[in-house]
């Protein structure tokens, strides 16, 4: 794998090729989605690129009625919200996403501990395509 400095644009770069990637310690094994360049376990700066499985499940969630404006534009509104979660990977760390596929008009049949997959939303802004994180039930 190409080296790429353990920053939010090559987090950004490995989301628009499909990848979630992760920065492990080399010194003591702690994990960060989205990447460090320190481990704060630690203090070390020998992190490395590690794939992610893309596998995990439901932590905590919220579903959000009033949005920002790029998620209004989207048709996300009182009417229509969407999730937004916390989902514990397969390999231990945790990052935030949308979560998809799942009915936010009745929250109360989102259930934490639901197993996740990960999707990646390819979504056209202002000029160029940006990719977002997002996770829907396996």
């Amino acid at each position: 794998m190409e080296e790429r400095p353990f920053s939010d644009i090559s987090y950004e770069q490995f989301l628009k090729e499909e990848k979630l990637m992760g920065s492990r310690c080399t010194q003591c094994n702690a994990l960060y989605v989205p990447p460090r360049p320190i481990c704060v376990e630690c203090r070390s700066i020998d992190m490395a690129w590690e794939e992610m499985s893309g596998k995990g499940k439901l932590s905590a969630f919220t579903c959000i009625t009033i949005g920002p404006s790029f998620m209004r534009a989207e048709g996300y509104d009182r009417n229509n919200p969407y999730c937004s979660g916390v989902v514990e990977l397969d390999e231990g760390a945790r990052v935030d996403a949308r979560i998809e596929g799942v009915d936010t008009q009745n929250p109360e049949t989102i259930k934490i501990g639901m197993p996740l997959k990960v999707q990646f939303l390819h979504r056209p802004e202002d000029g160029p395509v940006t990719t977002y994180l997002a996770f829907r039930p396996s």
